[in-house]
This record gives C-alpha cells, sequence and structure tokens, in this order.
C-alpha cells in the first residue's frame, strides 16, 4: 500500500458484496490418515460453528492436506476464504498444492511482487498477512498458517490486520508445529485444538545431532570453511544429496558464499531481501542446484525431497527452540526418504539447542502436543 499516513484517506467498497459459484471440484485423491482425518473433521466442526481452532502438528504431518475438506465445505457453500502466512515462501509453496486441489476454483496469490490476475474478486486468497491490510470484512474464515512465525507475532498491526479482513464472526484458524504458550493459552479460552505428534508417513523425526565447529566466523572471515563443514558439503555433493546450509546472519553468510561456489558454481545465498530468492529455490527444487545457503527465511514452508540439513552456529540466539524445530523439519518429509541428516554445528551447546533435541525424542515417543 505505500507510506499511509494519519491524513491519508482510504477508500473501502460499500456495494454489493460478490456472489460466489457454489459448485467446486476437490481433486486432491490422496487418503488422510486416522489421525490427519480426525483434525480434518475436528477443524470442520469448528467452521461450522464460528470457534477458533489450532491445529498442532509437527512437521511433516500434512497440515495442509487437513486443510483440504474445511475449505471445500465452505466453498460449496459459496463462501470466500483467506489462507494466510507471515512468509512469501510459504505461499508460494502452498499456491501450486491448492490450484492443483481445487483445478475449478477461482484462486489468487498475493504477497509484494506478485501478478495480479485480471477478473473479478477471486474466492479462495492466498495472502502474506501484510496484504491483509487491503481487505475489510472480506472473508468468511481464515486460516493462518504458520501462525508461530514472526513477524507476525510481533506485529500487533498484523494481527488486527487479520481481525480486519475477517467478516464479523468469522472463525480466524491457526496452524503450526511450534505454537507459542501464548497462542495455546488463548485458543483453550475460546476455541478447540487438534493435535498430531506424528508424521503423515508414520516414521521419526530426525534428530539432531551436535558437531563442534570452533572459530567457525574467523575461519570464514579468511576465505576459508572449517574442515567439518567442507567435508560434510561434499559429500552431499558426491551422494548428489540437495542441502541447505542456514546461516544466523546475512553477512557471514555472504562471506562464505564465493567459498562455497569454489566447491561448486551453483551454490547460492538466500535471503529475505534477495531478488533471486524464488528462483533459486525453484532451482533447487527442480534439482538444478545441488544446494542453497540460508539465513532462516527458509526454516519453515519449503518441502524439498530428500533435502540434508546444517546449520552453521547453532548457538546463535536467533537459533531458538522453536527456529531449530522448524529447521529440522524441513529432514525426511517424503514417503520415499523419510530420515536424512540434520547436523548443528556449533560453538557451545545451548538450552535451545537440548529443548529441541528433546522435543523431537518425546515426539517420536508420541508426546508433546496437547
Amino acid at each position: 500500500m505505500g507510506r499511509v499516513s494519519s491524513c491519508t484517506e482510504l477508500i473501502y467498497w460499500a456495494g454489493e458484496q460478490p456472489i460466489f459459484p457454489m459448485k467446486h471440484a476437490l481433486a486432491w485423491e490422496g487418503t488422510l490418515t486416522p489421525r490427519q482425518q480426525k483434525a480434518s473433521d475436528e477443524l470442520s466442526e469448528s467452521t461450522e460453528q464460528g470457534i477458533p481452532h489450532l491445529v498442532y502438528a509437527v512437521c511433516g504431518a500434512g497440515k495442509t492436506e487437513i486443510l483440504f475438506q474445511p475449505i471445500h465445505q465452505q466453498l460449496i457453500q459459496g463462501k470466500r476464504i483467506c489462507i494466510a502466512a507471515p512468509r512469501v515462501d510459504v505461499i508460494l509453496e502452498l499456491e501450486p498444492r491448492f490450484r492443483t486441489a481445487f483445478p475449478t476454483t477461482s484462486i489468487e496469490a498475493l504477497y509484494g511482487g506478485a501478478e495480479l490476475e485480471p477478473g473479478g474478486p477471486a474466492q479462495l486468497i492466498l495472502a502474506t498477512t501484510h496484504q491483509l491490510y487491503r481487505f475489510r470484512e472480506a472473508f468468511d474464515v481464515i486460516f493462518v498458517d504458520e501462525a508461530d512465525a514472526f513477524p507476525y507475532t510481533a506485529d500487533e498491526t498484523l494481527r488486527k490486520a487479520v481481525r480486519k479482513s475477517a467478516k464479523p464472526n468469522a472463525p480466524i484458524h491457526s496452524v503450526t508445529a511450534t505454537p507459542s504458550d501464548k497462542l495455546i493459552s488463548d485458543i483453550q479460552k475460546t476455541g478447540r485444538i487438534s493435535s498430531i505428534n506424528r508424521r503423515y508417513h508414520g516414521y521419526p523425526l530426525p534428530i539432531p545431532r551436535y558437531n563442534p565447529l570452533w572459530n567457525y566466523s574467523r575461519h570464514i572471515s579468511k576465505g576459508r570453511l572449517p574442515k567439518k563443514l567442507l567435508e560434510w558439503t561434499e559429500q552431499r555433493l558426491l551422494k548428489k544429496e540437495p542441502f541447505l546450509i542456514f546461516f544466523h546472519s546475512i553477512e557471514l553468510m555472504q562471506k562464505a558464499e564465493p567459498i562455497f561456489q569454489k566447491i561448486h558454481s551453483s551454490i547460492h545465498a538466500v535471503h529475505a531481501s534477495d531478488e533471486n530468492r524464488k528462483e533459486h529455490v525453484q532451482e533447487l527444487r527442480n534439482k538444478e542446484v545441488p544446494g542453497l545457503l540460508t539465513t532462516t527465511i527458509l526454516e519453515r514452508g519449503i518441502t524439498i525431497e530428500n533435502v540434508q540439513v546444517a546449520v552453521v552456529g547453532a548457538e546463535q540466539p536467533i537459533f531458538n527452540k522453536g527456529a531449530l524445530i522448524q529447521i529440522g523439519g524441513r529432514v525426511g518429509r517424503s514417503r520415499e526418504f523419510p530420515d536424512g541428516d540434520f547436523v548443528l554445528f556449533h560453538h557451545g551447546i545451548t538450552y535451545a539447542m537440548d529443548d529441541a533435541k528433546n522435543e523431537f525424542l518425546q515426539l517420536n515417543k508420541g508426546g508433546v502436543p496437547i
């Protein structure tokens, strides 16, 4: 919307509301697991009753597929639906999946830099939470995916924008693998919670392994990779396994990028303000590049088959428990490749590292989600 000051006029539509079709195909041919089906049924019931709902499910539980049934039930009633997420990468991941699942439904994806499609208003909107500043009482139900992600949890105006975009009494649902205590508490007061502590394919979550990488910043600043990081990368290249290497700062990652490119020229670094991020991530999906260096921008909302994951500087504060759980959740998501390497290169072990590891262990034993 550009800069908006207190003297700026904001204009909203006060005419007749659009009438949406009630015939919609659901083309997804998969089968939900019993846990997924239970959560989907509970979410459908809450949606019909106008009650907020939290789907608290581990990374790789198949949360997107859980949404298909409740969304389809609303579409065939002529309702308008929004799926919002704090991160652009989540919307880019969801868009092709929803277009495939709902081939006859008018769908529009809204995010910074997106090309708007001609025609009337779409019935199913996929949008970053920032885009919801543009809407006023427009949606009959809103699903906030990755509801615990920055900046949504840190910015009250974003949460107000989501509420403003919903019609009066329209439910606002949350979907995440790492809900905050506050989100759980708020939902318990006003709505319901469905929890899943197992991935859809039934295999256990990858357990992070610790590997000390002393003085890694100094090595990289001098133009060389620490031996363990170099060997890990060369192993991935030898085995032709796609990989993501997470860094705690853009500055350190950009120093490392030319060193990695000496090993393989197609290894790129991506971050929030990178104009080519979308293209580089798609190249990794298409197996056109072997791997990417990244900030926490790719900690969630991205699925790469058989991806291996390393964190450089896992002791840094930005890698809190939730971030490490989400990062580890990139590994082993497919039935064909249900495991993989998740290594935390560190200059000292933190409580966050241990807390994340312990949660993975508890989840594999059937615990944690309420």
